[in-house]
């Protein structure tokens, strides 16, 4: 059956609300919309049955709200394409709350349909009925209340033209969530209404009732996001930076690809390292990686590195990284010029450091400020230094001092388990990482491979709920490859609702389970010191058995107790697909100790180093 057949079949029981969801359900699919996730409801139905009918749309149901929405943020973070997202009204449409704050937060396109009472039954009493205007309130881009449904020209324009613009609101630079809030009076279900006859077939725009002709959208929407700088100004930059050899080049989380060989390309004209987070997508893949440093967190720490390494210039792209030493160094250096370029039409620059913003395209500024390059080096040449030279040996230096002493340990260390991973992940895969430690062990031990390794985290509001949908998401976005994700318990737990969308829909993800019973991040932080109470409001844990719930999710449970068994119960999960939960079972103290000897261990090497650059 084609579309055209359904809506007629819905539009022809004679009600004005099916013809209205069904011209923007249709517009939806005009405007490139491709997936949408759906939570179960009454109010919502008009809106649902549309798009389940919909042959061009993927949907992907939910029970859970909260786990629901950060599929689809996991989803529309993987693909880089608005996800939409649908739900009843009341409480309902709150849960999606979290995800929304964090794709605001990382710029991750959501549209997010909530369906509502009509004005005649709100603030008396109605069940499930909450005031919906403005839920999000500044944590989505545009909100709109849709107008009550009616099958007439005007509002089938109007119905249409608001699809378009909501999802390329949700692309437009800064990218974002959207929130539309749908009234719906009954019945909601596609039965005639006797009183609200359609208009007859001559009193019809065909255009308003059926759409442009083929797939085009009513209102097709393109916006030039390659934004172009003077070049005057671009001269002073190019001359800036050819006076200041000492530079470096700070990339943050992002996932334009087209960055990638742009940023190498511009390290490679400055002769500058490239501290490159992990979510900046630069640590894996076939391009050169000589400029790039990833064990940074290491050293960067460390008196002895930051004292000797006074930086000319900071080029910073994008967000600012995880490792929270990159930001003390930076303070340490607050004198010197940081000049900070993002695509985002916002104010990413929390350092409050910046001497400069740009707000430009990563791939275009790059591109730009190396013709400039190219035509001044021949006048200005920098001078020959060991700058790069010292990064590289320290690197260097710093990856063999923490691979020794990690062998060492006999005690199960969570930092190796992104060593080994390293080494595990086929080209193609998925990595995400949940917060507070895990992402921060991912920043340390996780250097890059020549494989294209997809690394993601929900870095915008750090929080560590939903994480296991998110990494769910991503991996329904991504094409059928590996995916792995890597959690602490408290996370794991949090959102263990998550899990059911591996059955559902027949996802690949294998989770690596850090159980430390426990919040372990809390044992590096100034609370450790207050150890009477420490357990009780930091520590928190929980004891939990997660056996019996991962099997009850259909999943396939792997307790590793040595890193052989780790790799192959890693291999096995990625390589027969599903749902795998192979378990690491961590003691936190010991994993705080074995970390500080590990920053000693680097600590060692660093007076040579200090020396060459003397």
């Amino acid at each position: 059956m084609t579309y055209t057949e359904i809506t007629t079949s819905t539009q022809s029981a004679a009600n004005p609300t099916f013809a209205y969801v069904n011209a923007f359900v249709d517009e939806l699919y005009r405007s490139k919309l491709q997936n949408i996730v759906i939570c179960p409801g009454s109010r919502s139905t008009p809106l649902a049955l549309a798009i389940a009918e919909h042959p061009g749309l993927k949907t992907w149901m939910h029970i859970d709200e909260r786990s629901a929405a950060f599929f689809a943020l996991g989803m529309a973070k993987r693909s880089g394409q608005p996800v939409g997202l649908l739900c009843s009204s009341g409480t309902a449409a709150a849960n999606f709350l979290p995800a929304i704050v964090e794709a605001k937060l990382t710029n991750i396109p959501l549209l997010v349909l909530t369906a509502d009472r009509p004005h005649e039954l709100r603030d008396n009493g109605a069940p499930q009925t909450i005031d919906q205007n403005r839920l999000y309130g500044t944590h989505v881009k545009w909100f709109v209340e849709v107008a009550l449904p009616e099958a007439t020209n005007s509002a089938l324009r109007y119905i249409r033209t608001l699809a378009d613009r909501a999802t390329a609101t949700t692309r437009m630079l800064p990218a974002g969530p959207v929130h539309l809030n749908f009234p719906f009076r009954e019945p909601l279900t596609p039965g005639p209404i006797a009183d609200q006859p359609l208009p007859p077939q001559e009193q019809r725009d065909a255009k308003a009732w059926s759409g442009r002709s083929g797939t085009q959208a009513y209102t097709e929407v393109e916006e030039a996001t390659q934004a172009t700088i003077s070049h005057s100004r671009l001269s002073h930059f190019a001359r800036q930076l050819l006076a200041s050899p000492k530079g470096i080049i700070i990339a943050g989380p992002g996932t334009d690809p087209a960055a990638t060989e742009a940023l190498v390309q511009l390290a490679e004209h400055l002769h500058y390292p490239i501290l490159a987070d992990p979510l900046s997508q630069l640590r894996s893949g076939a391009h050169n990686k000589q400029h790039i440093i990833s064990s940074y967190d290491a050293f960067i720490r460390l008196n002895p590195f930051v004292n000797t390494h006074q930086p000319d210039v900071v080029l910073r792209f994008g967000a600012m990284p995880t490792a929270k030493p990159i930001l003390l160094y930076l303070q340490h250096y607050a004198d010197q010029p940081q000049i900070v370029i993002d695509a985002q039409n916002g104010w990413n620059e929390p350092t409050q450091l910046a001497t400069e913003i740009i707000h430009t395209n990563t791939k275009t500024f790059c591109s730009q400020l190396i013709t400039q390059l190219d035509l001044l080096q021949s006048e200005e040449k920098p001078a020959n230094n060991t700058w790069l030279a010292n990064w590289q040996e320290t690197e260097q230096q710093t990856r063999q001092a923490l691979t020794q002493a990690i062998h060492e340990f006999t005690a199960p260390f969570e930092g190796r388990v992104f060593r080994e991973l390293e080494d595990l992940l086929p080209d193609g895969s998925v990595l995400f990482a949940g917060n507070s430690m895990p992402v921060r062990d991912l920043d340390t031990f996780f250097w890059g491979s020549d494989r294209n390794i997809h690394v993601f985290g929900n870095r915008g509001a750090n929080g560590i709920d939903g994480i296991i949908s998110s990494a769910l998401g991503s991996s329904a976005a991504n094409a059928g490859q590996p995916a792995v994700l890597v959690i602490g318990d408290l996370s794991f737990f949090h959102d263990l609702n998550g899990l059911l969308a591996a059955r559902l829909h027949q996802l690949n993800l294998v989770i690596v389970l850090i159980n430390n019973d426990g919040g372990g991040i809390f044992s590096f932080l100034p609370q450790a010191a207050y150890p009477d109470h420490f357990e009780q409001l930091w520590g928190t844990p929980t004891g939990l058995q997660f056996q019996p719930v991962i099997e009850m999710y259909g999943g396939i449970y792997t307790a590793s107790t040595n890193w052989t068994d780790f790799r192959a119960a890693i291999s096995h999960g990625i390589e027969h697909g599903g749902l795998h939960v192979v378990e690491v079972q961590t003691e936190r103290e010991s994993n705080v100790d074995m970390h500080r000897q590990l920053w000693q261990k680097v600590q060692h090497v660093l007076p040579t180093l200090e020396q060459q650059e003397q």
